[in-house]
C-alpha cells in the first residue's frame, strides 16, 4: 500500500487497516513457526505498510 493511498482514507478507516494488519501479521507468524509459510516476503510488507500508516496517523494527530 502506498503512502498517497493511505492519506485518502480516513483516520478510521487507517485504525481499522492496522487491526487487520496486525491479526494477519499474528496469523503469518504462526505458520512460520510451524514451516508452513510460502511467502515470507509477505510479513515484511505488511510490517512496513502498519508502520506507514500509523506514521500518517501519528500526522494527522500532530496536525490537530
Amino acid at each position: 500500500m502506498k503512502a498517497k493511498d493511505v492519506r485518502l482514507l480516513s483516520p478510521e478507516e487507517m485504525q481499522q487497516k492496522v487491526v487487520a494488519i496486525s491479526e494477519e501479521l499474528f496469523n503469518l507468524r504462526f505458520q512460520k513457526a510451524s514451516g508452513q509459510l510460502q511467502d515470507t516476503a509477505r510479513l515484511r510488507n505488511l510490517k512496513r505498510d502498519r508502520a506507514r500508516i500509523k506514521t500518517i496517523l501519528r500526522e494527522h494527530d500532530m496536525q490537530g
